[in-house]
């Protein structure tokens, strides 16, 4: 199946604005964010003072008649997995452009990250199902298709169903993993899987907002579809009332999920889709950085 003009033109676009990114913003600070899982060894040498004395290799010391100590290097390799919310409410948005292309750029913005690191990377889409696995693999050719699949995907499902996915992850990436959730969170139930997942991996969520969702403007009578039931509604924006208890059940909304992210210290990010999304993403590594 040929992928329209369009879709390539965006796909070009976006590598080039992301890898831009990559470049003057958030390759340093992606490699000291992610550490790897530990160490490897790396070579023996002889001893010089300031060496920690608890490193001497004592079957070499003993062969050679000369202490020498073992070195290890940082097991640099990672694997990063993003675990992308295609579901119908993706493709909502008042300003310039969707939640679901907010979303392919930050796709694209941690894949490229993570290909310059010499990291693996891969993807599992969903919405009420698994959609699609995309085992973790490294180069710009694995990026660039991960990122044709989010902006081209044409999914099956219109629901969300985010503990389904989180137990999905579970199952196929055995081993420890940073894994970015990103959705809208428009999904109940997640709590026990997201809190198994956050035990497994290096879990960040990041949640992306349209600015409609968070507070209305008066603009009168509105005719609104729920993009996931089909459902369709009309909501006076003109009345205060309603303006002021949809702002409110928003705020107490989103204060629960952060609730639950913070009870399992779970790093959270929040994006809006008129707002430029750098800031949010350079407080988070500035966070994790001085945390390590």
């Amino acid at each position: 199946m040929s992928i329209p003009k369009e879709i390539i033109k965006k796909i070009r676009h976006i590598e080039i604005h992301t890898k831009r990114l990559v470049n003057d913003l958030f390759g340093g600070e992606y490699h000291s964010t992610f550490k790897g899982q530990g160490m490897e060894f790396d070579e023996v040498r002889e001893y010089q003072p300031g060496d920690d004395v608890r490193m001497i290799d004592w079957n070499v010391t003993a062969r050679t008649g000369f202490p020498h100590i073992k070195r290890y290097k940082e097991e640099r390799e990672l694997t990063v997995m993003l675990v992308v919310d295609a579901s119908s409410s993706g493709y909502f948005g008042t300003h310039q452009r969707y939640k679901s292309e907010t979303a392919a750029e930050l796709c694209a913005l941690l894949s490229f990250s993570a290909i310059k690191n010499n990291d693996k990377v891969g993807m599992i889409i969903f919405t009420d199902r698994i959609e699609k696995y995309i085992p973790p693999k490294k180069g710009r050719a694995h990026a660039l298709r991960m990122l044709r699949e989010v902006l081209y995907f044409k999914p099956e499902g219109k629901g969300t169903d985010i503990a389904h996915a989180l137990e999905y992850l579970t199952k196929v990436a055995k081993r420890k993993s940073v894994v970015f959730l990103i959705s809208d969170f428009m999904s109940p139930g997640f709590e026990k899987p997201l809190r198994i997942a956050n035990r497994k991996h290096d879990l960040i969520a990041m949640k992306i907002s349209d600015p409609r969702e968070l507070s209305f403007s008066s603009v009168g009578l509105l005719e609104l579809e729920d993009s996931e039931t089909g459902e369709i509604f009309v909501v006076d924006t003109s009345s205060e009332r309603f303006r002021s208890e949809f702002s409110y059940h928003v705020q107490m909304s989103n204060a629960a999920l952060k609730k639950s992210f913070d009870a399992i210290n779970l790093d959270f990010i929040h994006i809006v889709t008129d707002k430029p999304y750098i800031p949010p993403l350079i407080n988070f590594f500035k966070r994790r950085g001085r945390r390590r």
